[in-house]
C-alpha cells in the first residue's frame, strides 16, 4: 500500500488517496484520514489499522492510469541529511576549499541535518525541478526520503530529489542554505510506500538517469546499504528538541554524484527509481535571474 495525492480530469484540488495494487482509493470518501497531516497526527498502529480497513472494504477506487499523482505532501517541512555516503563526502571535498569540514562530519557522531524545503517549494511527479540562475554547477541528488509522523515514527518511504548548487556550496559551506533552498528546489513522489508494504529499507537499490535531448547523459546506482549512518540514527537527531505537529519528511543523503564536469541544464530530464517505491521523473528548468 502507498499514500498519495492525486487529481482527476476536471478536478484541480488534489485528493488524499491510498494506492492498493493498481487502484487508488479516495481516503476521505472511504472513512480514512482526509489528509496526510491528519494521517501523520495518528499513532502509527492506529493509522495502519485504518488503512487496512479501507483496503479490506473491497472498494474498487480509480485506476492508476486514470489519475495524475502529485507531490505526496501538504503541510510538512522537508529536511535533509548530508554526507551520509562516502561518495557524497568525496564529492563535497572535491568542490570545496575547506575539505576537512566534510571529512569531519562524515565521521562525527552528529550528522549534518538541514531544512531543505517548505511544501510550496516541492515538485511532484512530472513537475519541473529548478536550477538557480546564479549557479553554473548543479546536480540532482537522488535520495530515499522518510515520511515521519508527529510522534517520530516512520510511516513510510518515498523518493526525494535534493537538487543542489555545487557552485554555491563549494564556494563556502556557510552558503549551504542558498545552495539548497529556493523555488522548486526539491521533488518528492510518486507515493509514500507504507512500512506495511516496505518493512525494511536498509538495502534498497537507488538508480539515477539523466536525459538530454532524449539521449542518456548519465546513469548511476547505489544502495541504502552503503549509507554510513542508520535511518534510525538520522531520525533520532532530527527529533531532538524539535516538534513536527504535521509530520516531516527527511531525505537521507545521496550516494550517486555525477562526475565533476557534469552540470544540469535547462531541458534535462531526471529519473530516480527506488525499488518497491517506483520512479520519480522531473524535467529541469533554469530559474530566471
Amino acid at each position: 500500500m502507498g499514500l498519495c495525492y492525486f487529481v482527476t480530469d476536471g478536478v484541480e484540488e488534489p485528493r488524499f488517496g491510498l494506492v492498493n495494487g493498481n487502484r487508488v482509493i479516495d481516503l476521505a470518501r472511504s472513512g480514512g484520514p482526509e489528509s496526510l497531516t491528519e494521517a501523520l497526527q495518528m499513532p502509527l498502529d492506529e493509522l495502519q489499522a485504518a488503512l487496512r480497513t479501507v483496503a479490506g472494504a473491497g472498494q474498487m477506487g480509480l485506476s492508476l492510469q486514470d489519475v495524475t499523482l502529485t507531490a505526496p505532501i501538504d503541510q510538512q517541512e522537508v529536511w535533509a541529511a548530508g554526507v551520509t555516503y562516502s561518495r557524497s563526502r568525496d564529492a563535497r571535498m572535491e568542490e570545496s576549499s575547506q575539505k576537512d569540514v566534510y571529512d569531519r562530519v562524515y565521521d562525527a557522531d552528529r550528522p549534518e541535518l538541514f531544512l531543505k524545503a517548505t511544501p510550496n517549494r516541492v515538485s511532484g511527479p512530472g513537475e519541473p525541478v529548478a536550477i538557480r540562475s546564479d549557479s553554473s554547477w548543479d546536480v540532482p541528488e537522488p535520495e530515499l526520503a522518510l515520511c515521519v509522523n508527529a510522534r517520530g515514527e516512520i510511516v513510510g518511504y518515498t523518493i526525494g530529489n535534493d537538487v543542489s548548487s555545487r557552485t554555491i556550496e563549494g564556494d563556502n559551506p556557510l552558503y549551504l542554505p542558498q545552495a539548497k533552498v529556493y523555488s522548486q528546489c526539491a521533488a518528492l513522489g510518486p507515493i509514500v510506500a507504507t512500512v506495511d508494504e516496505l518493512p525494511d529499507a536498509s538495502n534498497l537499490e537507488i538508480q539515477l538517469t539523466i536525459l538530454r535531448d532524449g539521449a542518456e547523459l548519465f546513469t548511476g546506482s547505489t544502495a541504502t546499504s552503503h549509507m554510513h549512518r542508520t535511518l534510525s540514527d538520522l531520525l533520532s537527531y532530527l527529533m531532538r528538541n524539535n516538534e513536527f505537529p504535521a509530520g516531516v519528511f527527511l531525505m537521507t543523503g545521496t550516494g550517486i554524484v555525477p562526475p565533476s564536469e557534469f552540470t544540469l541544464q535547462n531541458g534535462d530530464e531526471v529519473t530516480i527509481r527506488i525499488e518497491q517505491i517506483g520512479s520519480l521523473v522531473n524535467p529541469v528548468v533554469r530559474l530566471a535571474g
